[in-house]
Protein backbone atom coordinates (compact mmCIF):
# COMPACT_ATOMS: atom_id res chain seq x y z
CA UNK A 1 0.00 0.00 0.00
CA UNK A 2 1.33 3.65 -0.65
CA UNK A 3 2.88 5.64 1.93
CA UNK A 4 1.98 9.43 2.96
CA UNK A 5 4.79 10.96 1.51
CA UNK A 6 4.87 9.45 -2.15
CA UNK A 7 0.97 10.17 -1.76
CA UNK A 8 0.86 13.44 -0.97
CA UNK A 9 3.84 13.68 -4.16
CA UNK A 10 1.97 12.53 -6.92
CA UNK A 11 -1.14 14.45 -6.03
CA UNK A 12 1.25 17.57 -6.32
CA UNK A 13 1.98 15.71 -9.81
CA UNK A 14 -0.94 15.08 -10.99
CA UNK A 15 -2.44 18.30 -9.94
CA UNK A 16 0.76 19.98 -11.81
CA UNK A 17 0.29 18.30 -14.52
CA UNK A 18 -4.10 18.51 -15.03
CA UNK A 19 -2.71 22.54 -14.60
CA UNK A 20 -0.40 22.15 -17.65
CA UNK A 21 -2.92 20.70 -19.70
CA UNK A 22 -5.67 23.63 -18.40
CA UNK A 23 -2.98 26.14 -19.44
CA UNK A 24 -3.01 25.20 -23.08
CA UNK A 25 -6.63 24.71 -23.07
CA UNK A 26 -8.61 26.02 -26.39
CA UNK A 27 -11.80 26.71 -24.40
CA UNK A 28 -11.39 26.76 -20.37
CA UNK A 29 -14.89 28.07 -20.33
CA UNK A 30 -16.32 24.97 -21.82
CA UNK A 31 -14.49 21.76 -20.09
CA UNK A 32 -16.80 18.83 -19.29
CA UNK A 33 -15.23 19.01 -15.76
CA UNK A 34 -17.73 15.45 -15.62
CA UNK A 35 -15.23 13.41 -18.06
CA UNK A 36 -11.90 15.17 -16.59
CA UNK A 37 -12.67 14.12 -12.92
CA UNK A 38 -13.77 10.48 -13.96
CA UNK A 39 -11.03 10.03 -16.09
CA UNK A 40 -8.56 10.34 -13.36
CA UNK A 41 -10.72 8.63 -10.70
CA UNK A 42 -10.39 5.58 -12.80
CA UNK A 43 -7.26 5.90 -13.72
CA UNK A 44 -6.27 5.83 -10.16
CA UNK A 45 -9.15 2.83 -9.51
CA UNK A 46 -7.29 0.87 -12.03
CA UNK A 47 -4.26 1.55 -10.92
CA UNK A 48 -5.45 0.32 -7.38
CA UNK A 49 -6.70 -2.85 -8.72
CA UNK A 50 -4.82 -3.69 -11.19
CA UNK A 51 -1.28 -3.18 -8.99
CA UNK A 52 -2.56 -3.73 -5.92
CA UNK A 53 -4.48 -6.90 -6.24
CA UNK A 54 -2.75 -9.80 -7.37
CA UNK A 55 -4.53 -11.76 -11.13
CA UNK A 56 -6.38 -8.87 -11.48
CA UNK A 57 -4.78 -7.87 -14.86
CA UNK A 58 -5.58 -11.74 -16.41
CA UNK A 59 -8.34 -10.32 -18.58
CA UNK A 60 -6.71 -7.71 -19.90
CA UNK A 61 -3.87 -10.23 -20.89
CA UNK A 62 -6.35 -12.37 -22.26
CA UNK A 63 -7.59 -9.37 -24.88
CA UNK A 64 -3.90 -8.96 -25.40
CA UNK A 65 -3.20 -12.06 -26.70
CA UNK A 66 -5.75 -11.44 -28.68
CA UNK A 67 -4.90 -8.95 -30.20
CA UNK A 68 -1.18 -10.65 -30.72
CA UNK A 69 -2.95 -13.52 -31.91
CA UNK A 70 -4.18 -10.67 -34.98
CA UNK A 71 -0.73 -9.75 -35.30
CA UNK A 72 0.22 -13.34 -35.60
CA UNK A 73 -1.99 -13.87 -38.04
CA UNK A 74 -1.15 -11.08 -40.50
CA UNK A 75 2.46 -11.88 -40.13
CA UNK A 76 1.81 -15.45 -41.66
CA UNK A 77 0.52 -13.57 -44.89
CA UNK A 78 3.30 -10.66 -45.04
CA UNK A 79 5.75 -13.70 -44.25
CA UNK A 80 4.36 -15.55 -47.33
CA UNK A 81 4.61 -12.79 -49.51
CA UNK A 82 7.91 -11.15 -48.41
CA UNK A 83 9.63 -13.81 -46.35
CA UNK A 84 12.62 -12.97 -43.94
CA UNK A 85 11.77 -9.30 -44.64
CA UNK A 86 8.34 -9.58 -42.25
CA UNK A 87 10.21 -11.85 -39.68
CA UNK A 88 10.61 -15.31 -41.72
CA UNK A 89 13.47 -16.96 -41.40
CA UNK A 90 16.36 -15.23 -41.53
CA UNK A 91 19.11 -16.50 -44.74
CA UNK A 92 21.97 -14.95 -42.61
CA UNK A 93 22.92 -14.21 -39.10
CA UNK A 94 21.82 -11.54 -37.15
CA UNK A 95 24.84 -9.29 -35.75
CA UNK A 96 22.75 -7.19 -34.01
CA UNK A 97 19.34 -7.67 -31.99
CA UNK A 98 16.63 -5.91 -33.20
CA UNK A 99 18.17 -5.25 -36.78
CA UNK A 100 15.93 -7.99 -38.43
CA UNK A 101 12.63 -6.21 -36.94
CA UNK A 102 11.59 -3.80 -40.11
CA UNK A 103 8.25 -1.45 -39.22
CA UNK A 104 7.09 -1.13 -42.96
CA UNK A 105 6.71 -5.26 -43.41
CA UNK A 106 6.19 -6.67 -39.72
CA UNK A 107 4.12 -3.61 -38.10
CA UNK A 108 2.52 -1.50 -39.87
CA UNK A 109 0.38 -4.38 -42.44
CA UNK A 110 -1.74 -5.17 -39.10
CA UNK A 111 -3.16 -1.41 -40.58
CA UNK A 112 -4.62 -3.91 -43.57
CA UNK A 113 -5.68 -6.39 -41.73
CA UNK A 114 -8.01 -4.07 -39.43
CA UNK A 115 -9.43 -2.54 -42.24
CA UNK A 116 -10.42 -4.99 -43.44
CA UNK A 117 -11.75 -6.69 -40.47
CA UNK A 118 -13.48 -3.42 -39.37
CA UNK A 119 -15.40 -3.34 -42.50
CA UNK A 120 -16.82 -6.88 -42.46
CA UNK A 121 -17.72 -6.19 -38.37
CA UNK A 122 -19.38 -3.16 -39.59
CA UNK A 123 -21.06 -5.02 -42.76
CA UNK A 124 -22.60 -7.89 -40.21
CA UNK A 125 -23.61 -4.75 -37.94
CA UNK A 126 -21.58 -6.17 -34.75
CA UNK A 127 -19.31 -2.75 -34.77
CA UNK A 128 -22.45 -0.62 -34.32
CA UNK A 129 -23.62 -2.91 -31.44
CA UNK A 130 -20.05 -2.57 -29.78
CA UNK A 131 -19.85 1.28 -29.90
CA UNK A 132 -23.90 1.13 -28.48
CA UNK A 133 -22.41 -1.28 -25.73
CA UNK A 134 -19.75 1.13 -24.60
CA UNK A 135 -21.53 4.29 -25.57
CA UNK A 136 -24.19 2.77 -22.70
CA UNK A 137 -20.99 1.69 -20.24
CA UNK A 138 -19.31 5.28 -20.47
CA UNK A 139 -22.06 7.77 -21.63
CA UNK A 140 -23.36 8.51 -17.89
CA UNK A 141 -20.16 8.24 -16.20
CA UNK A 142 -17.37 9.92 -18.80
CA UNK A 143 -19.86 11.36 -20.74
CA UNK A 144 -18.03 10.58 -23.74
CA UNK A 145 -19.78 9.14 -26.81
CA UNK A 146 -19.67 5.21 -27.88
CA UNK A 147 -17.40 5.63 -31.03
CA UNK A 148 -14.83 7.76 -28.76
CA UNK A 149 -15.02 5.21 -26.03
CA UNK A 150 -14.67 2.44 -28.57
CA UNK A 151 -11.60 3.96 -29.98
CA UNK A 152 -10.05 4.77 -26.45
CA UNK A 153 -10.41 1.32 -25.32
CA UNK A 154 -8.97 -0.39 -28.38
CA UNK A 155 -6.26 1.63 -28.23
CA UNK A 156 -5.02 -0.13 -25.36
CA UNK A 157 -4.40 -3.16 -27.74
CA UNK A 158 -3.70 -1.74 -30.82
CA UNK A 159 -1.66 1.07 -32.30
CA UNK A 160 -2.86 4.78 -32.92
CA UNK A 161 -4.02 4.01 -36.56
CA UNK A 162 -5.35 0.64 -35.73
CA UNK A 163 -8.05 1.57 -33.30
CA UNK A 164 -9.33 4.67 -35.23
CA UNK A 165 -10.30 2.13 -38.57
CA UNK A 166 -12.54 0.24 -35.90
CA UNK A 167 -14.84 3.57 -36.19
CA UNK A 168 -13.58 4.94 -39.19
CA UNK A 169 -17.52 5.59 -40.42
CA UNK A 170 -17.97 7.67 -37.20
CA UNK A 171 -14.86 9.69 -37.92
CA UNK A 172 -16.13 12.67 -40.12
CA UNK A 173 -19.27 13.09 -37.10
CA UNK A 174 -17.12 13.55 -34.33
CA UNK A 175 -16.69 16.78 -32.90
CA UNK A 176 -13.17 17.99 -32.74
CA UNK A 177 -12.39 17.75 -29.05
CA UNK A 178 -13.41 13.95 -29.75
CA UNK A 179 -10.92 13.69 -32.62
CA UNK A 180 -8.64 14.95 -30.46
CA UNK A 181 -9.03 12.59 -27.34
CA UNK A 182 -9.11 9.69 -30.16
CA UNK A 183 -5.46 11.06 -30.97
CA UNK A 184 -4.51 11.43 -27.56
CA UNK A 185 -5.62 8.16 -26.20
CA UNK A 186 -3.68 6.81 -29.18
CA UNK A 187 -0.47 8.63 -28.01
CA UNK A 188 -0.86 7.38 -24.46
CA UNK A 189 -0.36 4.23 -24.62
CA UNK A 190 1.67 1.61 -27.02
CA UNK A 191 0.27 -1.53 -29.25
CA UNK A 192 -0.09 -5.14 -27.60
CA UNK A 193 1.97 -6.45 -30.79
CA UNK A 194 5.06 -4.51 -29.26
CA UNK A 195 4.25 -4.69 -25.97
CA UNK A 196 6.59 -7.92 -25.49
CA UNK A 197 9.38 -6.55 -27.42
CA UNK A 198 9.83 -3.71 -24.53
CA UNK A 199 9.07 -6.23 -21.75
CA UNK A 200 12.25 -8.26 -22.71
CA UNK A 201 14.13 -5.40 -22.67
CA UNK A 202 13.25 -4.59 -19.19
CA UNK A 203 12.80 -7.98 -18.02
CA UNK A 204 15.84 -7.97 -16.02
CA UNK A 205 15.26 -4.63 -14.38
CA UNK A 206 11.45 -4.08 -14.19
CA UNK A 207 9.64 -7.14 -11.97
CA UNK A 208 6.56 -8.17 -14.24
CA UNK A 209 7.76 -5.80 -16.97
CA UNK A 210 4.94 -7.23 -19.13
CA UNK A 211 2.56 -6.79 -16.70
CA UNK A 212 3.68 -3.41 -16.11
CA UNK A 213 3.41 -2.22 -19.49
CA UNK A 214 0.49 -3.66 -19.73
CA UNK A 215 -1.19 -2.11 -16.87
CA UNK A 216 0.21 1.35 -17.98
CA UNK A 217 -1.41 1.46 -21.25
CA UNK A 218 -4.61 0.64 -19.71
CA UNK A 219 -4.50 3.46 -16.70
CA UNK A 220 -2.85 5.62 -19.36
CA UNK A 221 -6.50 5.56 -21.51
CA UNK A 222 -8.67 7.07 -19.04
CA UNK A 223 -5.76 10.10 -18.08
CA UNK A 224 -5.72 10.71 -21.93
CA UNK A 225 -9.35 11.27 -22.06
CA UNK A 226 -9.27 13.42 -19.22
CA UNK A 227 -6.24 15.49 -20.11
CA UNK A 228 -7.70 15.31 -23.93
CA UNK A 229 -11.02 17.31 -22.53
CA UNK A 230 -8.72 20.04 -21.12
CA UNK A 231 -6.77 20.65 -23.67
CA UNK A 232 -9.96 20.66 -26.73
CA UNK A 233 -13.03 20.60 -24.86
CA UNK A 234 -15.88 18.80 -26.58
CA UNK A 235 -19.65 18.77 -25.75
CA UNK A 236 -20.92 15.64 -24.21
CA UNK A 237 -24.49 16.49 -25.00
CA UNK A 238 -23.90 16.28 -28.51
CA UNK A 239 -23.25 12.87 -29.31
CA UNK A 240 -23.94 12.64 -33.22
CA UNK A 241 -24.32 8.88 -32.87
CA UNK A 242 -26.99 8.60 -35.69
CA UNK A 243 -27.67 6.20 -37.77
CA UNK A 244 -24.85 5.94 -40.52
CA UNK A 245 -25.69 6.13 -44.06
CA UNK A 246 -22.43 4.64 -46.18
CA UNK A 247 -21.84 5.50 -49.71
CA UNK A 248 -21.43 2.34 -52.02
CA UNK A 249 -21.85 -0.21 -49.37
CA UNK A 250 -20.59 -3.76 -49.67
CA UNK A 251 -23.00 -6.28 -50.78
CA UNK A 252 -21.44 -9.55 -49.26
CA UNK A 253 -18.95 -10.32 -46.35
CA UNK A 254 -16.30 -11.01 -49.10
CA UNK A 255 -17.09 -7.62 -50.74
CA UNK A 256 -16.52 -6.20 -47.53
CA UNK A 257 -13.36 -7.91 -46.67
CA UNK A 258 -12.45 -6.81 -50.53
CA UNK A 259 -13.09 -3.34 -50.14
CA UNK A 260 -11.98 -2.77 -46.33
CA UNK A 261 -8.46 -3.87 -47.77
CA UNK A 262 -8.51 -1.56 -50.32
CA UNK A 263 -9.22 1.47 -48.22
CA UNK A 264 -6.42 0.17 -46.09
CA UNK A 265 -4.30 0.82 -48.97
CA UNK A 266 -3.88 4.71 -48.98
CA UNK A 267 -3.83 4.88 -44.92
CA UNK A 268 -0.79 2.03 -45.41
CA UNK A 269 1.17 4.58 -47.65
CA UNK A 270 0.18 7.91 -46.37
CA UNK A 271 2.02 6.39 -42.85
CA UNK A 272 4.70 5.08 -44.45
CA UNK A 273 5.29 8.29 -46.40
CA UNK A 274 4.80 10.84 -43.49
CA UNK A 275 6.95 8.88 -41.11
CA UNK A 276 9.87 9.07 -43.64
CA UNK A 277 9.11 12.59 -43.83
CA UNK A 278 9.09 13.24 -40.00
CA UNK A 279 11.94 11.69 -38.95
CA UNK A 280 14.09 13.49 -42.02
CA UNK A 281 12.98 16.94 -40.58
CA UNK A 282 13.85 15.84 -37.01
CA UNK A 283 17.20 15.05 -38.45
CA UNK A 284 17.53 18.00 -40.49
CA UNK A 285 16.91 19.58 -37.63
CA UNK A 286 19.23 18.17 -35.36
CA UNK A 287 22.17 18.58 -37.92
CA UNK A 288 21.44 22.46 -38.02
CA UNK A 289 21.74 22.47 -34.59
CA UNK A 290 24.96 20.58 -34.68
CA UNK A 291 26.46 23.44 -36.27
CA UNK A 292 25.92 25.50 -33.35
CA UNK A 293 29.06 25.74 -30.61
CA UNK A 294 28.85 22.32 -27.81
CA UNK A 295 26.68 23.25 -24.76
CA UNK A 296 27.94 21.02 -21.67
CA UNK A 297 30.57 19.19 -23.53
CA UNK A 298 28.23 18.13 -26.02
CA UNK A 299 26.30 19.44 -29.47
CA UNK A 300 22.88 20.83 -29.42
CA UNK A 301 20.17 18.37 -30.28
CA UNK A 302 16.40 17.90 -29.94
CA UNK A 303 17.18 15.48 -27.39
CA UNK A 304 19.05 17.74 -25.39
CA UNK A 305 17.23 20.84 -25.40
CA UNK A 306 13.93 18.78 -24.40
CA UNK A 307 15.93 17.00 -21.36
CA UNK A 308 15.39 20.67 -20.06
CA UNK A 309 11.90 21.11 -19.15
CA UNK A 310 11.61 17.54 -18.66
CA UNK A 311 13.61 17.39 -15.13
CA UNK A 312 11.12 19.19 -12.94
CA UNK A 313 8.05 16.69 -14.61
CA UNK A 314 10.50 14.25 -13.47
CA UNK A 315 10.58 15.20 -10.03
CA UNK A 316 6.57 16.53 -10.10
CA UNK A 317 5.86 12.76 -10.98
CA UNK A 318 8.16 10.97 -7.86
CA UNK A 319 11.79 10.90 -9.14
CA UNK A 320 14.27 11.97 -6.87
CA UNK A 321 15.94 15.13 -7.79
CA UNK A 322 19.38 13.59 -8.41
CA UNK A 323 17.95 11.17 -10.78
CA UNK A 324 15.93 13.70 -12.60
CA UNK A 325 18.66 14.20 -15.52
CA UNK A 326 18.89 10.84 -16.34
CA UNK A 327 15.18 10.44 -16.12
CA UNK A 328 14.17 13.56 -18.46
CA UNK A 329 17.01 12.16 -21.34
CA UNK A 330 15.11 8.98 -21.33
CA UNK A 331 11.99 10.96 -21.67
CA UNK A 332 13.24 13.70 -24.63
CA UNK A 333 14.80 10.13 -26.32
CA UNK A 334 10.92 8.86 -26.25
CA UNK A 335 9.75 12.23 -27.33
CA UNK A 336 11.96 13.01 -30.18
CA UNK A 337 13.24 9.51 -31.51
CA UNK A 338 10.81 6.55 -30.18
CA UNK A 339 9.66 4.51 -26.85
CA UNK A 340 11.94 1.94 -28.55
CA UNK A 341 15.17 3.29 -28.46
CA UNK A 342 14.22 4.88 -24.97
CA UNK A 343 13.36 1.45 -23.27
CA UNK A 344 16.64 0.21 -25.13
CA UNK A 345 18.67 2.93 -23.52
CA UNK A 346 16.93 2.43 -20.12
CA UNK A 347 17.66 -0.75 -19.88
CA UNK A 348 21.28 -0.93 -20.89
CA UNK A 349 22.18 1.89 -17.70
CA UNK A 350 23.57 0.40 -15.16
CA UNK A 351 22.11 -1.02 -11.87
CA UNK A 352 22.47 1.67 -9.40
CA UNK A 353 21.53 4.42 -11.87
CA UNK A 354 18.11 4.61 -10.63
CA UNK A 355 16.37 3.52 -7.56
CA UNK A 356 13.56 0.60 -8.28
CA UNK A 357 10.50 2.91 -7.20
CA UNK A 358 11.93 5.50 -10.18
CA UNK A 359 12.63 2.33 -12.71
CA UNK A 360 8.45 1.48 -12.02
CA UNK A 361 7.64 4.94 -12.88
CA UNK A 362 10.33 5.49 -15.64
CA UNK A 363 8.54 2.28 -16.96
CA UNK A 364 5.45 3.62 -16.57
CA UNK A 365 5.93 7.25 -18.08
CA UNK A 366 7.96 5.80 -21.01
CA UNK A 367 4.81 3.47 -22.17
CA UNK A 368 3.46 5.63 -25.06
CA UNK A 369 3.55 6.76 -28.57
CA UNK A 370 3.95 10.42 -28.18
CA UNK A 371 6.93 11.52 -30.30
CA UNK A 372 7.57 13.57 -33.83
CA UNK A 373 7.41 9.73 -35.49
CA UNK A 374 4.24 8.82 -34.45
CA UNK A 375 2.67 11.96 -35.16
CA UNK A 376 3.87 11.55 -38.71
CA UNK A 377 1.99 8.38 -38.56
CA UNK A 378 -1.08 9.81 -36.96
CA UNK A 379 -1.39 12.74 -39.74
CA UNK A 380 -0.88 10.20 -42.10
CA UNK A 381 -3.20 7.57 -41.14
CA UNK A 382 -6.37 9.64 -40.43
CA UNK A 383 -5.73 12.15 -43.23
CA UNK A 384 -6.35 9.12 -45.41
CA UNK A 385 -8.97 7.97 -43.34
CA UNK A 386 -10.94 11.54 -43.36
CA UNK A 387 -9.19 14.21 -45.58
CA UNK A 388 -12.15 16.40 -45.11
CA UNK A 389 -10.51 16.88 -42.13
CA UNK A 390 -7.06 16.83 -42.59
CA UNK A 391 -6.51 20.52 -41.89
CA UNK A 392 -7.85 19.48 -38.67
CA UNK A 393 -5.56 16.60 -37.56
CA UNK A 394 -2.60 18.84 -38.78
CA UNK A 395 -3.68 21.50 -36.72
CA UNK A 396 -4.30 19.16 -33.58
CA UNK A 397 -1.10 16.83 -34.21
CA UNK A 398 1.49 18.83 -32.03
CA UNK A 399 -0.67 18.99 -29.13
CA UNK A 400 -1.59 15.80 -28.99
CA UNK A 401 2.34 14.63 -28.47
CA UNK A 402 2.03 17.30 -24.84
CA UNK A 403 -1.36 15.81 -24.41
CA UNK A 404 -0.19 11.65 -24.25
CA UNK A 405 3.34 12.74 -22.69
CA UNK A 406 0.94 14.20 -19.77
CA UNK A 407 -1.27 11.63 -19.75
CA UNK A 408 1.39 8.80 -19.28
CA UNK A 409 3.60 11.26 -16.54
CA UNK A 410 0.33 10.91 -14.48
CA UNK A 411 0.28 7.17 -14.95
CA UNK A 412 4.28 7.19 -13.43
CA UNK A 413 3.38 8.95 -10.76
CA UNK A 414 0.24 6.89 -9.74
CA UNK A 415 2.32 3.83 -10.26
CA UNK A 416 5.30 5.28 -7.97
CA UNK A 417 2.79 6.17 -5.12
CA UNK A 418 2.14 2.37 -5.44
CA UNK A 419 5.31 0.57 -5.20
Amino acid sequence: MPHAGPVFHTALGLVSLLLLAFLFSEDWRHVPWRTVFCGVALQIGFALLLIDVPGADRPMVWLNDAANALHAATLAGTQFVFGYLAGGVLPFAETHPGASFILAFQALPLVLTISALASLLFHWGVLQRITGAFAWLLRGAMGISGPLALGAAVHVFVGMIEAPLLVRPYLQRMQRGELFALMTCGMAGVAGTVMIIYASFLAPVVPNALGNILIASIISTPAGLAVAALMVPFDPANRGEGRLVIDDPPVSAIDALVKGTMDGIPILAAIIATLIVTIAFVTLVNMVLGLFPAVAGGPATLQRILALPFRPVMWLIGVPWAETGLAAGLMATKTVLNEFVAYLNFSSMSADAFSPRTRMILTYALCGFANFGSLGITIGGLGAMVPSRRAEIVELGLRTILSGTIATCMSGAVAGALV
